[in-house]
């Protein structure tokens, strides 16, 4: 991985490049997504309850950005139908979306970016982080199947195959005694 990459909390003079990387990202990186449903969801998230600004990130190499990830808060439902208690008391976090400039993919930026973050959240004092995707990507920064942690994915990919829905610990033993389903009705674009 290349030494000089630094990694800073997002500011709003950076949007317009995060929108121009994660339609790059997810065009070029995956099959399910042209990126504008991303945006739309990075800008509600922005725009919502959930929001935490010291948790979204950018990654810049030469001075431009090579990379964006953000944490928000996410209450667990009680029930896999739904329902949240109040954002502000919630102790776990959604990392999402999660997007490499496509020139730089596989040099290990998206590594680099989470084990920051996750010290980040681990500071701020929240005691998991979920996320939905590539269990082999997630599994080498920590995350585990979230049944693991009696936390149930709802719909989507996880319920065909629930590796995708992960967590992981912030410290050893931080999320026993919580459970829950994940149920993303507090959001039209997730």
């Amino acid at each position: 991985m290349n030494n000089n990459i630094t990694i800073r909390p997002e500011e709003h003079k950076d949007y317009k490049n995060i929108i121009s990387l994660i339609l790059r990202s997810f065009r070029e990186g995956t099959d399910y997504s042209d990126g504008t449903d991303i945006i739309a969801l990075v800008e509600e998230i922005r725009d919502s309850e959930y929001y935490i600004p010291e948790l979204s990130f950018v990654a810049e190499l030469d001075d431009k950005i090579v990379g964006h990830f953000l944490f928000s808060r996410f209450p667990l439902s009680p029930a896999k139908e739904g329902g949240h208690g109040n954002a502000a008391d919630t102790e776990i976090v959604m990392l999402a979306p999660v997007s490499v400039h496509a020139d730089h993919f596989h040099q290990g930026i998206g590594t680099a970016m989470l084990n920051l973050g996750i010290e980040k959240v681990k500071e701020m004092g929240f005691k998991g982080i979920t996320v939905e995707g590539n269990f082999r990507f997630y599994n080498h920064v920590g995350f585990r199947t979230s049944s693991e942690y009696n936390i149930f994915p709802t719909s989507g990919i996880p319920m065909q195959e629930p590796r995708c829905m992960m967590c992981r610990e912030t410290y050893k033993g931080s999320l026993d005694g919580i459970h829950g389903f994940i149920v993303y009705d507090m959001y039209f674009n997730a």
